[in-house]
């Protein structure tokens, strides 16, 4: 492959989606704002010497000479931190190039990249991603992308590298308001669930027996066969954070109040999630709502 890739932010998530890009072949240079963790990464994936890897100073040099630049950081501001001024990848990318922000953010946000980088003669796509650490380290995330077709296809193979789906689905920004709808989804589901555990528990019914029946019917959903063993346990220390959580949920009811869609729940379990981060749970996987029905 000749492709030339940047990757900025190795998280929980770009950690191990950097490391695919590596092992398809993709020459990579990545970026990270504690250096020791781009150590990690070179000294974790970089290892055969099949292909080249390294690591940079600053998100500008390390979108030097790429075709393509991945962004998975933590929110607007931190996306516009490493794209713009003399230290973001905006000043290095070279004309014809494709930016690929994989960071969960507003949609106006989007709108702002495209805009900005098309007097660098920069694509853009936004391209939010869905399946938590677990999908990011074994290459099923599900991603949903805004802008246009063409540099959509021309991406499908990188994509391809730490993804089972991904999906085109509209104009610039539209990538990131489906993501809103997914969090919406989930914020009703957790709730959902962690009554219906409290009650199982309450009526002293075995809840692994209850789950197993009831999640081969109509109430399945993924946190019910992934969390519910831990919620009932009582066990948080892992997974999406409860603080990243209610940045996205911050973003999805600041939407709501542009596009006049009613979310009753959604701000309601918005305030539940708040009410976990008041007690020492920000941290938290988001199964942790059910951390509040004993109290």
């Amino acid at each position: 492959m000749t492709q030339k890739i940047a990757f900025i932010g190795l998280g929980a998530m770009g950690f191990p989606m950097a490391g695919h890009l590596l092992r398809s072949g993709y020459e990579l240079k990545v970026y990270n704002r504690t250096t020791s963790t781009a150590e990690k990464w070179l000294k974790q994936y970089a290892t055969d010497g099949a292909v080249s890897a390294s690591m940079a100073k600053t998100p500008h040099e390390a979108a030097i000479d790429a075709d393509v630049v991945l962004l998975c950081v933590g929110n607007d501001d931190d996306v516009r931190s490493v794209v713009y001024g003399q230290d973001g990848v905006l000043s290095a990318m070279k004309h014809g190039s494709t930016l690929i922000d994989h960071t969960t953010t507003s949609a106006e946000l989007a709108r702002e990249l495209h805009k900005v980088a098309k007097d660098y003669g920069v694509d853009v796509l936004d391209g939010p991603v869905s399946g938590g650490q677990a999908g990011a380290e074994n290459g099923a995330l599900t991603v949903m992308l805004g802008g246009d077709s063409d540099v959509y296809n021309s991406v499908h193979e990188i994509l391809n590298c730490y993804s089972q789906k991904h999906q085109l689905m509209g104009e610039i920004g539209k990538g990131q308001l489906t993501k809103m709808v997914n969090q919406i989804c989930i914020a009703g589901v957790v709730q959902g669930l962690s009554e219906a555990l409290h009650f199982a528990q309450k009526a002293e019914l075995d809840s692994q027996a209850v789950v197993d029946v009831i999640s081969k019917g109509a109430a399945a959903s993924w946190q019910m066969v992934n969390r519910s063993e831990t919620m009932v346990k009582g066990q948080f220390d892992f997974g999406f954070a409860v603080d990243w959580m209610r940045k996205d949920l911050d973003i999805v009811l600041n939407e709501a109040k542009r596009n006049g869609s009613s979310l009753p729940i959604t701000a309601l379990v918005d305030q539940f999630y708040g009410q976990v981060q008041a007690n020492g749970g920000g941290r938290w996987d988001t199964s942790s709502l059910i951390s509040l029905l004993d109290k």
